[in-house]
């Protein structure tokens, strides 16, 4: 597990607008802080920053959505559990060390949900977590065209339905264990896309997954699609254990559209 520093002259938690620092300690390198979005949303988050995060230097982002068990208030939960793989792959010495990134992990709280479901809206949780990306695009330097969304059981729903509503902001996707609507798949044909979810899951049923890589290679999007044969729900050992993934999702750009 990777046990990365905040770097001397990075930029602080503090400064960023909407922000302020969360009686927390720095776990693994995850900084902890508040935002306030515009909505009324209060979303406590994590943010990692490179070690080697320097004024004038721009890095690539990863949006993280927990899964249920992830759901609260203590700043905590999004970045433990089965959370710890989708957040710690990205933070690990040999992969900073290739390409740094900076992984930010918004909490949601209540029985808040990442989708819209059936609504053409972002969810509160979506909308206020999109802004708070967007305040640190501004205030981190963050190279924009590298904005990556992942997320797993309800943050893969989460990451199907802001893929197809807002799928200009992202240069690729990691959905795990999730589903969405097939039929708003078609919006996010541009975006490079590997899916994942267990044959046997019992929580949400494959299917879900299937119809959505359906409807996407129907659009013309090669998704990639990785299907565990017997597994269950709780896949995210294995996904976040795949060789490929780290290059494969930081190789990816932001196609202009």
């Amino acid at each position: 597990m990777a046990r990365a520093r905040a770097a001397a002259g990075a930029p602080a938690i503090a400064a960023i607008p909407g922000s302020a620092p969360f009686d927390a300690p720095t776990v693994d390198g995850f900084r902890a802080a508040h935002f306030t979005a515009s909505n009324g949303v209060e979303m406590p988050y994590r943010l990692f920053v490179p070690d080697s995060a320097r004024d004038g230097q721009s890095y690539p982002l990863i949006l993280y959505l927990h899964g249920r068990a992830g759901l609260g208030t203590d700043n905590l939960k999004q970045i433990s559990g089965g959370n710890t793989y989708g957040t710690r792959l990205w933070t690990r010495p040999d992969v900073q060390g290739t390409q740094p990134v900076y992984v930010v992990a918004p909490q949601a709280s209540g029985d808040s949900r990442w989708d819209g479901r059936d609504s053409d809206e972002l969810s509160p949780s979506a909308e206020a977590s999109l802004e708070l990306v967007s305040v640190l695009t501004k205030q981190l330097s963050l190279d924009t065209n590298r904005v990556y969304l992942i997320g797993q059981s309800r943050g893969g729903f989460g990451v199907w339905d802001i893929l197809s509503k807002r799928p200009s902001l992202f240069a690729a996707a990691i959905p795990v264990s999730g589903g969405g609507s097939p039929f708003r798949a078609r919006c996010a044909v541009e975006v490079p896309v590997w899916a994942f979810h267990g044959e046997l899951d019992p929580t949400v049923p494959v299917e879900r997954t299937r119809e959505m890589v359906a409807a996407l290679r129907a659009a013309g999007n090669p998704v990639r699609y990785t299907e565990y044969a017997g597994a269950g729900h709780g896949i995210w050992e294995s996904v976040f254990a795949e060789p490929e993934l780290p290059g494969w999702l930081l190789s990816q750009k932001r196609r202009p559209r």
